[in-house]
Protein backbone atom coordinates (compact mmCIF):
# COMPACT_ATOMS: atom_id res chain seq x y z
CA UNK A 1 0.00 0.00 0.00
CA UNK A 2 1.51 3.31 -0.85
CA UNK A 3 2.39 5.80 1.83
CA UNK A 4 0.32 8.94 1.56
CA UNK A 5 1.91 12.35 1.39
CA UNK A 6 1.00 13.82 4.64
CA UNK A 7 0.69 12.62 7.90
CA UNK A 8 -2.79 13.16 8.56
CA UNK A 9 -2.43 12.96 12.39
CA UNK A 10 0.40 15.42 12.27
CA UNK A 11 -1.39 18.12 9.92
CA UNK A 12 -4.13 18.22 13.06
CA UNK A 13 -1.55 18.40 15.79
CA UNK A 14 0.19 21.16 13.81
CA UNK A 15 -3.07 22.94 13.42
CA UNK A 16 -4.85 22.47 16.70
CA UNK A 17 -0.99 24.01 18.46
CA UNK A 18 -1.25 26.66 16.28
CA UNK A 19 -5.14 27.54 17.43
CA UNK A 20 -4.35 30.14 19.76
CA UNK A 21 -1.79 31.81 17.02
CA UNK A 22 -3.68 31.15 14.03
CA UNK A 23 -5.98 34.52 13.70
CA UNK A 24 -3.12 36.91 14.06
CA UNK A 25 -0.07 35.65 12.42
CA UNK A 26 -1.94 34.43 9.24
CA UNK A 27 -2.00 37.70 7.82
CA UNK A 28 -0.89 36.84 4.26
CA UNK A 29 -4.28 34.10 4.84
CA UNK A 30 -6.57 36.50 5.65
CA UNK A 31 -5.76 38.33 2.43
CA UNK A 32 -6.41 35.50 0.06
CA UNK A 33 -9.51 35.24 1.86
CA UNK A 34 -10.27 38.62 0.99
CA UNK A 35 -9.65 38.27 -2.31
CA UNK A 36 -11.81 35.01 -2.39
CA UNK A 37 -14.68 36.35 -0.76
CA UNK A 38 -14.97 39.14 -3.22
CA UNK A 39 -15.44 36.80 -6.08
CA UNK A 40 -18.55 35.86 -4.03
CA UNK A 41 -20.34 39.15 -5.12
CA UNK A 42 -20.92 37.40 -8.71
CA UNK A 43 -23.36 35.80 -7.12
CA UNK A 44 -25.52 38.60 -5.90
CA UNK A 45 -25.84 40.21 -9.46
CA UNK A 46 -29.59 40.91 -9.83
CA UNK A 47 -28.88 39.92 -13.56
CA UNK A 48 -28.18 36.55 -13.14
CA UNK A 49 -31.39 36.29 -10.87
CA UNK A 50 -29.98 33.78 -8.40
CA UNK A 51 -32.03 32.92 -5.28
CA UNK A 52 -29.86 33.21 -1.77
CA UNK A 53 -27.79 30.19 -1.14
CA UNK A 54 -29.76 28.07 1.66
CA UNK A 55 -26.24 25.99 2.77
CA UNK A 56 -22.86 27.25 2.78
CA UNK A 57 -19.51 25.08 3.54
CA UNK A 58 -16.34 27.22 4.41
CA UNK A 59 -14.12 24.12 4.54
CA UNK A 60 -10.81 24.47 6.14
CA UNK A 61 -12.43 27.30 8.06
CA UNK A 62 -9.71 27.99 10.62
CA UNK A 63 -11.03 30.56 13.13
CA UNK A 64 -13.79 31.20 11.40
CA UNK A 65 -13.24 34.40 9.50
CA UNK A 66 -14.57 33.85 6.47
CA UNK A 67 -17.61 32.03 7.60
CA UNK A 68 -18.48 34.97 9.66
CA UNK A 69 -18.57 37.14 6.70
CA UNK A 70 -20.75 34.62 4.92
CA UNK A 71 -23.28 34.28 7.81
CA UNK A 72 -23.33 38.50 7.64
CA UNK A 73 -23.37 38.07 3.34
CA UNK A 74 -26.37 35.21 3.48
CA UNK A 75 -28.33 36.10 7.30
CA UNK A 76 -30.62 33.31 6.63
CA UNK A 77 -28.19 30.66 5.18
CA UNK A 78 -27.06 28.05 7.13
CA UNK A 79 -23.35 28.67 7.27
CA UNK A 80 -21.27 25.34 8.32
CA UNK A 81 -17.72 25.96 9.59
CA UNK A 82 -15.48 23.00 8.80
CA UNK A 83 -12.25 22.27 10.09
CA UNK A 84 -10.10 19.15 11.07
CA UNK A 85 -8.73 21.10 13.81
CA UNK A 86 -10.96 21.12 16.92
CA UNK A 87 -9.15 23.68 18.90
CA UNK A 88 -9.58 25.93 15.54
CA UNK A 89 -13.48 25.55 15.86
CA UNK A 90 -13.27 26.12 19.85
CA UNK A 91 -10.89 29.25 18.95
CA UNK A 92 -13.45 30.69 16.41
CA UNK A 93 -16.17 31.81 18.93
CA UNK A 94 -18.69 31.35 15.86
CA UNK A 95 -21.49 32.53 18.00
CA UNK A 96 -20.26 35.44 20.10
CA UNK A 97 -21.90 38.33 20.92
CA UNK A 98 -18.88 40.12 19.10
CA UNK A 99 -20.90 39.94 15.82
CA UNK A 100 -24.17 37.59 16.95
CA UNK A 101 -27.37 39.34 15.03
CA UNK A 102 -30.06 36.51 16.35
CA UNK A 103 -29.58 38.76 19.56
CA UNK A 104 -31.74 41.38 18.00
CA UNK A 105 -33.16 39.23 15.01
CA UNK A 106 -33.97 35.83 15.63
CA UNK A 107 -34.68 35.11 11.90
CA UNK A 108 -30.68 35.48 11.42
CA UNK A 109 -28.39 32.40 12.58
CA UNK A 110 -24.74 31.97 13.18
CA UNK A 111 -22.06 29.64 11.81
CA UNK A 112 -22.29 26.32 13.15
CA UNK A 113 -19.12 24.13 13.29
CA UNK A 114 -18.32 20.67 12.15
CA UNK A 115 -14.98 18.99 12.94
CA UNK A 116 -14.17 16.83 9.87
CA UNK A 117 -11.80 15.93 7.34
CA UNK A 118 -12.17 17.34 3.61
CA UNK A 119 -11.37 13.93 2.34
CA UNK A 120 -14.29 12.65 4.09
CA UNK A 121 -17.44 15.50 3.90
CA UNK A 122 -20.48 14.26 6.53
CA UNK A 123 -23.03 16.31 4.30
CA UNK A 124 -25.84 14.65 2.28
CA UNK A 125 -25.21 14.21 -1.52
CA UNK A 126 -26.20 17.57 -3.36
CA UNK A 127 -27.14 19.99 0.02
CA UNK A 128 -24.50 22.31 -0.35
CA UNK A 129 -24.87 25.57 -2.65
CA UNK A 130 -21.84 27.15 -1.73
CA UNK A 131 -18.49 25.40 -1.24
CA UNK A 132 -15.57 27.92 -0.21
CA UNK A 133 -12.33 26.95 0.89
CA UNK A 134 -9.29 28.86 1.10
CA UNK A 135 -5.91 27.42 1.23
CA UNK A 136 -7.14 24.29 2.39
CA UNK A 137 -6.43 21.97 -0.57
CA UNK A 138 -2.59 22.20 -0.36
CA UNK A 139 -2.99 19.26 2.42
CA UNK A 140 -4.43 16.57 0.46
CA UNK A 141 -2.73 14.00 -1.18
CA UNK A 142 -5.38 12.72 -3.71
CA UNK A 143 -7.09 16.49 -5.22
CA UNK A 144 -9.34 14.08 -7.44
CA UNK A 145 -10.83 12.30 -4.61
CA UNK A 146 -11.12 15.46 -3.05
CA UNK A 147 -12.46 17.35 -5.61
CA UNK A 148 -15.05 14.32 -6.16
CA UNK A 149 -16.53 14.67 -2.64
CA UNK A 150 -17.07 18.73 -3.44
CA UNK A 151 -19.28 17.71 -6.79
CA UNK A 152 -21.01 15.24 -4.46
CA UNK A 153 -22.40 17.66 -1.94
CA UNK A 154 -22.76 20.52 -4.09
CA UNK A 155 -26.02 21.04 -5.52
CA UNK A 156 -25.87 20.98 -9.43
CA UNK A 157 -24.92 24.23 -10.54
CA UNK A 158 -23.99 24.82 -6.65
CA UNK A 159 -20.82 27.23 -7.01
CA UNK A 160 -17.13 26.00 -5.85
CA UNK A 161 -14.73 29.09 -4.85
CA UNK A 162 -10.90 27.68 -3.59
CA UNK A 163 -7.54 28.67 -3.24
CA UNK A 164 -4.51 26.85 -2.73
CA UNK A 165 -0.96 27.30 -2.89
CA UNK A 166 1.18 26.38 -6.26
CA UNK A 167 4.55 25.14 -6.43
CA UNK A 168 6.42 28.58 -6.53
CA UNK A 169 5.66 28.72 -2.87
CA UNK A 170 8.30 29.00 -0.57
CA UNK A 171 10.72 27.63 -3.15
CA UNK A 172 13.68 29.75 -1.01
CA UNK A 173 12.86 27.70 1.63
CA UNK A 174 13.16 24.81 0.15
CA UNK A 175 15.91 25.51 -1.60
CA UNK A 176 17.86 26.70 1.82
CA UNK A 177 17.41 23.37 3.54
CA UNK A 178 17.91 21.35 0.58
CA UNK A 179 21.86 22.70 0.79
CA UNK A 180 22.08 21.48 4.04
CA UNK A 181 19.89 18.71 4.74
CA UNK A 182 18.66 15.27 2.15
CA UNK A 183 15.29 15.52 3.90
CA UNK A 184 12.24 17.94 2.79
CA UNK A 185 11.08 20.67 4.90
CA UNK A 186 8.85 22.06 2.00
CA UNK A 187 5.85 20.50 0.71
CA UNK A 188 5.66 19.87 -2.87
CA UNK A 189 2.57 22.02 -4.14
CA UNK A 190 0.51 21.04 -7.30
CA UNK A 191 0.31 23.54 -10.73
CA UNK A 192 -2.22 25.38 -11.91
CA UNK A 193 -2.56 23.39 -14.94
CA UNK A 194 -2.85 20.48 -12.84
CA UNK A 195 -5.02 21.78 -10.72
CA UNK A 196 -7.12 23.13 -13.84
CA UNK A 197 -7.38 19.18 -15.04
CA UNK A 198 -8.47 17.72 -11.62
CA UNK A 199 -11.89 19.97 -11.61
CA UNK A 200 -11.93 19.01 -15.38
CA UNK A 201 -12.10 15.53 -14.44
CA UNK A 202 -14.64 16.12 -11.64
CA UNK A 203 -16.65 17.37 -14.44
CA UNK A 204 -16.61 20.73 -12.88
CA UNK A 205 -18.31 23.43 -15.34
CA UNK A 206 -16.63 27.05 -16.60
CA UNK A 207 -13.76 26.62 -14.38
CA UNK A 208 -12.10 30.14 -14.16
CA UNK A 209 -8.48 29.36 -12.77
CA UNK A 210 -6.54 32.39 -11.39
CA UNK A 211 -2.94 32.94 -10.29
CA UNK A 212 -1.29 35.74 -8.20
CA UNK A 213 2.02 35.46 -5.98
CA UNK A 214 2.31 37.08 -3.19
CA UNK A 215 5.69 38.26 -0.93
CA UNK A 216 6.19 38.69 2.62
CA UNK A 217 9.54 39.51 4.40
CA UNK A 218 11.16 38.66 7.32
CA UNK A 219 14.67 39.78 9.22
CA UNK A 220 15.87 36.71 9.33
CA UNK A 221 15.28 32.78 8.87
CA UNK A 222 13.83 31.96 12.59
CA UNK A 223 11.60 35.11 12.03
CA UNK A 224 9.77 33.04 9.14
CA UNK A 225 9.91 29.84 10.59
CA UNK A 226 8.15 31.41 13.63
CA UNK A 227 5.22 32.66 11.73
CA UNK A 228 4.92 29.19 9.73
CA UNK A 229 4.55 27.59 13.17
CA UNK A 230 1.83 30.38 14.24
CA UNK A 231 -0.53 29.42 11.73
CA UNK A 232 0.23 25.78 12.03
CA UNK A 233 2.21 25.69 8.47
CA UNK A 234 5.03 23.09 9.72
CA UNK A 235 6.36 19.99 8.16
CA UNK A 236 3.70 17.12 8.01
CA UNK A 237 5.36 14.72 5.09
CA UNK A 238 5.90 11.40 5.94
CA UNK A 239 9.18 11.70 4.66
CA UNK A 240 10.46 14.20 7.20
CA UNK A 241 12.63 13.98 9.08
CA UNK A 242 11.73 12.00 12.48
CA UNK A 243 13.99 14.16 14.55
CA UNK A 244 14.78 18.10 14.89
CA UNK A 245 16.92 19.61 12.62
CA UNK A 246 19.89 20.24 14.21
CA UNK A 247 21.51 23.48 15.12
CA UNK A 248 24.36 22.49 12.50
CA UNK A 249 21.91 22.73 9.81
CA UNK A 250 19.77 25.07 10.43
CA UNK A 251 22.83 27.47 10.45
CA UNK A 252 23.67 26.16 7.13
CA UNK A 253 20.14 26.94 5.88
CA UNK A 254 20.19 29.98 7.26
CA UNK A 255 23.35 31.17 5.43
CA UNK A 256 21.99 29.68 1.96
CA UNK A 257 19.15 32.28 2.62
CA UNK A 258 20.91 34.90 3.80
CA UNK A 259 22.41 34.72 0.18
CA UNK A 260 18.93 36.47 -1.29
CA UNK A 261 18.76 39.18 1.32
CA UNK A 262 17.24 42.31 -0.68
CA UNK A 263 18.64 45.19 -0.42
CA UNK A 264 16.21 46.25 2.15
CA UNK A 265 18.21 43.38 4.64
CA UNK A 266 14.92 41.65 4.82
CA UNK A 267 14.63 37.86 3.50
CA UNK A 268 12.06 37.39 0.84
CA UNK A 269 9.30 34.36 0.71
CA UNK A 270 7.39 33.41 -2.13
CA UNK A 271 3.64 32.23 -2.10
CA UNK A 272 2.21 31.12 -5.50
CA UNK A 273 -1.49 31.41 -4.97
CA UNK A 274 -3.69 29.48 -7.40
CA UNK A 275 -7.78 30.11 -7.13
CA UNK A 276 -10.22 28.97 -8.56
CA UNK A 277 -14.40 29.29 -9.59
CA UNK A 278 -16.43 26.48 -11.21
CA UNK A 279 -20.06 25.47 -11.58
CA UNK A 280 -20.81 21.95 -10.25
CA UNK A 281 -22.86 19.55 -13.02
CA UNK A 282 -26.05 18.82 -13.71
CA UNK A 283 -27.24 15.85 -12.05
CA UNK A 284 -26.05 12.07 -13.49
CA UNK A 285 -22.66 13.90 -15.21
CA UNK A 286 -20.34 11.73 -15.09
CA UNK A 287 -16.97 12.29 -13.07
CA UNK A 288 -15.02 11.12 -16.29
CA UNK A 289 -15.93 11.12 -19.64
CA UNK A 290 -13.20 9.13 -21.29
CA UNK A 291 -10.24 10.71 -22.72
CA UNK A 292 -11.89 13.52 -23.76
CA UNK A 293 -10.80 17.05 -22.75
CA UNK A 294 -14.15 19.46 -21.77
CA UNK A 295 -11.32 22.48 -21.31
CA UNK A 296 -8.17 23.25 -20.83
CA UNK A 297 -6.39 26.41 -20.00
CA UNK A 298 -3.26 27.50 -21.23
CA UNK A 299 -0.86 27.90 -19.09
CA UNK A 300 0.29 30.80 -21.10
CA UNK A 301 -2.58 32.71 -21.38
CA UNK A 302 -3.22 32.48 -17.45
CA UNK A 303 -2.24 36.42 -16.35
CA UNK A 304 0.25 36.39 -13.03
CA UNK A 305 -0.04 39.47 -10.47
CA UNK A 306 2.91 39.84 -8.21
CA UNK A 307 1.88 41.36 -4.87
CA UNK A 308 3.79 42.56 -1.97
Amino acid sequence: MKTPLFDSRQVRRAFSRSAASYAAAAQLQHRVEARLLESLDYLDDPALKREPPQRVLDLGCGTGSAAIAMQKRWPKAQVLAMDIALPMLQQARLGSSRWDASRWNPFVRTPQAVCADARALPLADGSVDVLFSNLCLQWVDDLDAVLSGFRRVLKPGGLLLVSTFGPETLWELRDAFASADDRPHVSPFGDIAGFGDALVRASFHQPVIERDVDMTHYPDLPSLMRELRAIGATNALHSRRQTLTGRARFSAAANAYDSLRGDDGRLPATWEIISAMAWAPEAGTPIRQGDVDIAAVPISRIPIRRRG
